[in-house]
């Protein structure tokens, strides 16, 4: 095989020049890589995925992906497959989205996620109880007095 020493593209050995690259460089071979110092594309990341959670909106794998940037842990968001063809064939539906992290950051990745999710039922729990007051207070207040003429 031959790669691209800009981009680090694998080709066939016949072929000659980067077609990705600007300028079509010549490509070189495996051991020219490593004199350069350059990595081959299998040896840039070895980092396995592992899931910390899963969000059942996208709009929830939005906050947690922002959660886990600002604590400098990588993250990746897999949509989950989810429609007629997976009730059928698997019995039931996975969750929207799936957040990776790689393995290594998963003890830290975890309880912060954990910890969104239960404020955010927190969040959601106290909405619901304060639209329930709302509604009882609308059904306890006497009535309006009609209009006067």
């Amino acid at each position: 095989m031959k790669y691209c020493a800009r981009c680090g593209s694998e080709y066939e050995d016949s072929v000659q020049d980067c077609a990705d690259c600007p300028g079509n460089p010549l490509l070189v071979s495996e051991a020219e890589m490593h004199a350069r110092g350059l990595p081959l594309p299998h040896e840039l990341d070895k980092r396995v995925f592992v899931r910390a959670a899963t969000a059942e909106d996208p709009f929830t794998a939005e906050a947690f992906v922002e959660l886990l940037q600002e604590a400098n842990i990588p993250v990746l968001v897999r949509a989950g497959r989810s429609g007629v063809v997976d009730t059928l064939t698997t019995g039931n539906l996975l969750p929207w989205w799936e957040i990776l992290v790689p393995e290594d950051a998963a003890a830290r990745a975890t309880p912060l996620l954990e910890q969104e999710r239960a404020q955010e039922l927190a969040t959601t729990d106290e909405a619901v109880q304060a639209a329930e007051e709302e509604e009882r207070e609308g059904e306890l207040a006497p009535p309006a007095p009609p209009p006067a003429p």
